[in-house]
């Protein structure tokens, strides 16, 4: 068991109008977890109208749901997710090269707008579907959200710079042996924000953080880098609801994280860009 807070006090900083959260999971009852997933989030299980009372706190108007781990293959829950949300939703699927032309119709006629590639532990498709899931998502009009040790990103520039969909690097890059603004790997991920169809995603920085909260210096230090360099490629996610908390003791404070995160935009203009028109752009919202 696990105690989720949705009543602390508001972020300094209000949000625009329209803020879309880009990563997140919920669950409805039903849906057990698949092998080779991690297994279902800590009790009680972390439903649409649960993470409706985070929209609400926090001042989210639109909402991006990205397949959970425990679920493998079957999109089956994140539909239920997206028919409880409404059309205030929009879903990231797991798909491969032998997804069928109409269970790819199936899935974007659900509100299904991209394919995840999630190449760490439990993930259901790694790096080496890439190419093909690239192909049914730009068949598709889709973008594909892709996590993987960013350590390695200079191991797999050259396809990550080949594909033909639109594609976010997810979790601030996930550059688990640490990284500084101006190192090799942050300059790949700019140079890949160069070529026209790379976007990077603030979200879950205590995942790959090695300094630690409540600052999360580290990944701070980067995303201002980038944040700077490129804010109308940044997008932002809260990552509820938190799933690496197992402990009520270790569930973040989604108001001072995001209070945090804020802080790393160099200005108002930014901010709206990363957390309106940059999440319209890549995942196909409509203009507010």
């Amino acid at each position: 068991m696990i105690e989720r807070t949705y009543s602390r006090t508001k972020p300094a900083i209000d949000l625009p109008k329209g803020t879309i959260d880009t990563q997140m999971h919920a669950y409805v009852p039903g849906f057990p977890a698949l092998p080779g997933g991690p297994g279902l989030p800590p009790e009680p299980l972390p439903t649409p109208s649960d993470y409706e009372k985070t929209m609400e706190w926090l001042g989210i108007d639109r909402v991006v749901v990205t397949q959970g781990n425990a679920h493998q293959f079957d999109n089956s829950c994140l539909l239920a997710c997206l028919q409880a949300f409404g059309n205030k939703a929009k879903g990231v699927a797991v798909v491969t090269g032998q997804t069928t032309d109409d269970e790819m119709e199936r899935l974007s006629a659900a509100g299904i707008v991209g394919a995840r590639i999630m190449d760490l532990p439990g993930g259901a498709v790694g790096l080496d579907r890439l190419e093909e899931v690239d192909e049914r998502a730009a068949a598709f009009g889709w973008m594909v959200a892709i996590q993987f040790d960013g350590s390695h990103i200079l191991d797999h520039f050259d396809r990550l710079a080949a594909l033909k969909s639109r594609w976010v690097l997810d979790h601030h890059g996930k550059f688990f042996a640490g990284v500084t603004p101006d190192s090799s790997q942050v300059d790949a991920v700019k140079r890949l924000i160069d070529k026209g169809k790379t976007w990077f995603k603030f979200a879950g920085c205590y995942e790959s953080s090695r300094s630690g909260g409540p600052d999360y210096a580290d990944i701070g230090a980067m995303a201002r880098e980038l944040a700077a360099y490129a804010p109308e490629r940044i997008v932002w996610g809260t990552n509820w609801p938190h799933n690496a908390a197992k402990r009520t003791e270790d569930y973040p404070d989604d108001a001072a994280l995001l209070q945090t995160v804020l802080g790393w935009f160099p200005d108002d203009r930014a901010r709206h860009l990363a957390l309106v028109e940059n999440p319209e752009a890549l995942f196909g919202f409509e203009r507010v």
